[in-house]
């Protein structure tokens, strides 16, 4: 099959460009496919952290990758469908996940339905992003709509787009491990050593914004911490003026026991916080899902999470981790005590390593190909098809 992928990819950083890179990765083993990225990506006034470029030392650029998109310059969206036409593709990928997007990728679709006869599968990272307003929801329905096929990464975004796109033309995916990053598993004593924590290590991982609750994890340390010594490494970038750990931390008396990591982290450290941290904690009040399930999955690394998005498709409760409800910190720190009293850890790890099929880019890239056999028009596929989710978690 011709397919045609556009969308991010290095050197610019972030879970969608990981994701994007890897799609790209494994269908070219399988198929003839091309790749047409960025050269610019959002206006540096529009960024809400430091900076949108990667700093990883082992960015991995992979081959045949065209930079040709720039989001400010209409040009650049018009030659994009043309090398498309020219490369009569029979399926053009784009990722959605922000009304951003809207004029770039609604460009692209027309031109694309216009001058070809490829269908159109749109990856959905969210339906609609955080914190959706009336204008934004228009404009996601207006891109999405020119779609053929689409992909959604939870049952809740599966609902969520059948409100607007006929059911049969939605397949329910899941979000891959990321093998873009070093992968090797630290000893866990040095890895610990060289992050000078001791003792259960919680880790709270990724971008601070306001949805991932982590608000929810400190109010809920005291009572963790009235029973049981642990340390909270909070790691990751704050965005949305979301970084008041330290004075939270302060007024509910637990800074000592929180080790705070203010920036993104590059490849090459991730599996260092993963490999010393005994569980991953995602407080999130609400989301489509997080890619930092999978990559603590990578690690073998246990997670406490709550039930939203993707979240429960993810966590098989009471083998790989626990699910709580969102905004309750009292039940978050009873899960967290469970995993230490009832002693869980290496019970959930070889859980984990024992399930990791179900979150392969082999089996991912099987199910983009069983939504492109679809047929938009009779819709062969029916919904019980769709919704076949994360069935293979327990098995090789």
């Amino acid at each position: 099959m011709r397919i045609s992928i556009v969308g991010p990819s290095y050197p610019f950083r972030g879970g969608i460009a990981q994701c994007t890179t890897l799609l790209y990765r494994h269908l070219r083993d399988r198929h003839t496919v091309s790749f047409y990225s960025f050269k610019r990506q959002y206006p540096a006034w529009l960024f809400p952290g430091k900076t949108d470029k990667d700093t990883s030392e082992n960015l991995t650029a992979e081959p045949g990758t065209e930079h040709l998109l720039d989001s400010l310059n209409p040009s650049s969206w018009l030659r994009v469908a043309n090398r498309i036409r020219k490369d009569k593709a029979e399926l053009v990928i784009i990722p959605w996940w922000n009304s951003f997007w809207t004029p770039q990728f609604l460009t692209i679709a027309l031109l694309v339905r216009w001058l070809t006869n490829a269908r159109i599968m749109f990856v959905c990272h969210n339906i609609f992003e955080h914190e959706a307003r009336f204008f934004t929801r228009f404009c996601s329905k207006t891109v999405l709509k020119q779609g053929d096929l689409f992909v959604v990464h939870s049952s809740e975004e599966f609902d969520r787009l059948k409100q607007f796109i006929p059911e049969d033309r939605i397949s329910l995916g899941f979000l891959a491990q990321n093998d873009l990053f070093d992968g090797t598993v630290w000893d866990r004593i040095q890895a610990r050593e060289r992050l000078g924590v001791t003792g259960d290590v919680l880790l709270f991982f990724g971008f601070l914004r306001p949805y991932k609750g982590l608000e929810v994890l400190l109010k809920a340390m005291p009572s963790i911490l009235r029973k049981r010594p642990v340390t909270l490494m909070i790691v990751g970038e704050a965005w949305g003026g979301a970084d008041d750990v330290d004075d939270r931390a302060g007024e509910l008396g637990i800074r000592p026991q929180i080790v705070r990591v203010d920036r993104y982290v590059p490849n090459e450290e991730v599996g260092l916080y993963f490999s010393a941290a005994d569980l991953v904690v995602l407080p999130y009040l609400s989301g489509t899902g997080s890619g930092v399930i999978p990559s603590a999955y990578v690690f073998n690394t246990p997670v406490v999470a709550t039930r939203v998005g993707s979240m429960p498709d993810a966590v098989t409760e009471g083998r790989t981790g626990f699910l709580v409800p969102p905004g309750d910190p009292a039940a978050l720190a009873n899960a967290v005590l469970r995993f230490f009293e009832e002693g869980r850890a290496a019970e959930f790890r070889r859980n984990i390593e024992r399930g990791k099929y179900a979150f392969s880019w082999r089996r991912f890239t099987d199910l983009i190909e069983n939504a492109a056999k679809k047929s938009p028009e009779k819709g062969t596929t029916g919904p019980a098809t769709a919704r076949a989710g994360l069935s293979g978690m327990e098995s090789n």
